[in-house]
């Protein structure tokens, strides 16, 4: 049986290179992080190096009071990092390659997830560019009833496509930014025709499918209803709006583990994902606000 309060995250965790200095990231790491801060004791399954870099993403699980039991180790590969570049209003990722996280060991994983028992897992797409982590973040997914939610992190490369495709069709949630959305569309779908979307999240079998729309807010569909819910975000003074959709999805996750009202649970997402907004980096440097968020929704 499934721990009705535990997610599994799947992933990469690495250093955030900006030019101004390095902050611990990796969307999956940024996600759990959250989750745990809010009080759902996630379980991260990452793979990082035996280097310094390492070392400060081993202090955020601590940090963060997460358990290590998913945190793989080795011996060969170094730490991943991405160099941050501003260009404008907008963030360019240039992401290191034959990383730690490129080379999860599958049988450690499936371990992980099977003792973990989980009621959702989650993946995203970068974590599958290499094969070794594709297979391994596949053979957990299989190894599971648990929920699956995909985080849909499009970047430069051949195989776009054919992975989204796949992992779009492994999922039951998925969530994508506005970007994404129309990349879909003319992928698989008629970008102009009015019933466009509905038509692309049927083709999946997605039970939920959230866009983020940044200061726009968000979109959600929920087939079991065939509706659509809509909202903005908060007003908020932008410090950066790195993370901001982690941070959206880790509350998405944590109102279906507490039974939300889908309503309320998106209108709290938009809330924290613009708070996240507030500040430099992908999580509050402040553990405390954590608390406050957790005391308001109690």
């Amino acid at each position: 049986m499934s721990d009705l309060n535990y997610v599994v995250v799947l992933g990469e965790a690495l250093l955030d290179l900006f030019p101004e200095g390095s902050v611990v990231g990796g969307a999956p790491f940024n996600l759990a992080r959250n989750l745990a801060a809010l009080g759902a004791a996630p379980l991260m399954i990452t793979r990082i190096g035996a280097d310094a870099a390492g070392g400060r993403i081993a202090a955020e699980f601590t940090r963060f009071g997460m358990e290590t039991r998913g945190l793989q180790r080795d011996p060969q590969r170094a730490t991943g990092v991405v160099h941050v570049r501003m260009e404008g209003p907008q963030h360019r990722f240039e992401i290191g390659t034959d990383s730690a996280w490129d080379a999860l060991d599958a049988a450690e994983l499936v371990r992980s997830v099977e003792a973990a028992r989980p009621a959702w897992i989650c993946f995203g797409t970068l974590a599958q560019r290499d094969p070794l982590s594709r297979a391994a973040i596949r053979s957990g997914l299989a190894c599971t009833q648990a929920q699956r939610f995909l985080d849909l992190n499009l970047r430069d490369g051949p195989d776009n496509r054919t992975l989204a495709e796949a992992s779009l069709a492994l999922a039951d949630v998925a969530k994508v930014n506005e970007g994404e959305l129309e990349t879909l569309l003319g992928w698989f779908g008629e970008p102009e025709h009015p019933a466009a979307v509905e038509a692309l999240i049927d083709r999946f079998g997605l039970q939920i499918l959230l866009i983020t729309r940044g200061a726009d807010g968000y979109a959600c569909f929920d087939a079991s209803e065939r509706r659509w819910l809509e909202g903005r975000a908060p007003a908020v003074d932008v410090v950066d709006t790195v993370g901001a959709g982690d941070a959206f999805a880790a509350v998405f996750l944590l109102g279906r583990l507490r039974r939300w009202p889908l309503e309320t649970t998106l209108q709290r997402a938009a809330q924290f994902a613009s708070s996240v907004c507030t500040f430099k980096g992908a999580v509050d440097p402040s553990l405390p606000a954590y608390a406050e968020v957790r005391a308001a929704w109690a």
